[in-house]
């Protein structure tokens, strides 16, 4: 799948555009609408936390420094035990466990407040009143939805495809 970004002038246009994209079969969940608080997207497929925030990007940071603190503190634990106590590997496994539980749970806490980082290049123009448009769809249809665009839109940007989209858009 590739993300395709659109910047849009007026709801109307986004309408229009998601009218003739679920004619092209393209489905309501592949359609991300963000604009800034001002713009009222009435009946578009607004774009979720998960596209307007950097949570994903947080959670894979945040799983890897858990798993790696929590490993390293198993493995200190087992170099230096407390007094009297054995700890074996398990204790590792389970200190690796936990710290990847709780970096997971913590960096998506904060990823959740932090703007979404692919989206920058477009935080001027949703400032001004622009709606932006991300379409799914899959790899061999992106010339075909972009020709749709261009022909029956002009007043619609075309900024581009994304190479992949993350694994849970």
């Amino acid at each position: 799948m590739r993300r395709i970004y659109f910047l849009l002038p007026s709801t109307q246009c986004a309408r229009m555009i998601v009218d003739e994209l679920l004619l092209k079969r393209i489905t309501w969940r592949h359609i991300h609408v963000l604009a800034n608080h001002s713009v009222t997207l009435d009946d578009l497929p607004e774009a979720s936390l998960v596209q307007s925030s950097d949570v994903l990007h947080a959670l894979a940071r945040g799983t890897a420094a858990g798993c790696a603190t929590g490993m390293l503190t198993g493995l200190v634990a087992m170099a230096f035990p407390p007094a009297g106590l054995t700890i074996a590997g398990g204790v590792v496994v389970a200190l690796t466990l936990a710290g990847g539980g709780f970096g997971a749970w913590t960096a998506t806490m904060i990823g959740l407040g932090v703007p979404n980082t692919r989206l920058k290049r477009f935080e001027q123009a949703i400032e001004h009143g622009e709606l932006l448009m991300m379409v799914d769809v899959p790899q061999n249809r992106v010339d075909e939805i972009e020709d749709m665009v261009k022909l029956h839109h002009a007043e619609a940007d075309i900024q581009g495809t994304e190479p992949t989209i993350p694994a849970f858009p």
